[in-house]
Parts: C-alpha cells; structure tokens; sequence
C-alpha cells in the first residue's frame, strides 16, 4: 500500500500563490490533485501521467501547473493567481491504472491539505 503525504496548504490573499507538494512511499503510475470544499463533492484538479501528459479542471487552467519527480515518487501543484472559489481541502491522489482525463479510479489518497484564499 502506497503512502501519500501533502504539504504546502496555508492561507493566502486572492491573487496570490501556493505550492502543494506530495511525498509518495513507492511509484503509482498516475498521479494527482483532488480539492472538496464545504458543501461540495470532491472534485479532480490536476493530473499527470509517467512525467508528461497532464490534464487540468477548466476552472485551474492557466492558473496551475502539476509536475513530478518520479525518481523521487515526488508530485508538486503549483498554484497562481488563486482565487476563492479554490479554497478547499486538496488531496494527492494516485492510481494504478486509467486514462489521462478521467478522474476515476484513483486508489490511493493522502490525507489532505487545506488551502484557503481570501
């Protein structure tokens, strides 16, 4: 069973930026950024496959960038010009199998880290 670990939450003026990053125990071939804000389902934000295709929400486009050092098991989501529509709490998230632009099947889950913008 692999362990995700988030960092990087924290609160922040709209317009500002924050870097979410996520240690892996082991390698999961996809990988990516999950956010559940109050009231609302979680919903996917982010991924990316062995390093170079990624797929992005409509609402983060051009706002938020995801890479990942695979040697490292490492995935980092870096945040701009946020808003507060993405406070949220956001998880890393990893799964086995899939397609790049489905949000299913993600299989391991972190423990999430909340990022508020006001």
């Amino acid at each position: 069973q692999v362990q995700l670990v988030e960092s990087g939450g924290g609160s922040v003026q709209a317009g500002g930026s924050l870097r979410l990053t996520c240690q892996a125990s082991g390698y999961i071939r996809h990988m990516g950024w999950f956010r559940e804000a109050p009231g609302k389902e979680r919903e996917g934000v982010a991924q990316i496959d062995t390093g170079v295709i990624t797929h992005y929400a409509e609402s983060v486009k051009g706002r938020f960038t995801i890479s990942r050092d695979i040697p490292k098991n490492f995935l980092s989501l870096q945040m701009n010009n946020l808003k507060p529509d993405d406070t949220a709490m956001y998880f890393c998230a990893g799964r086995d199998w899939g397609t790049v632009g489905s949000w299913s099947d993600f299989n391991f889950w972190g423990q999430g880290t909340q990022v508020t913008v006001s």
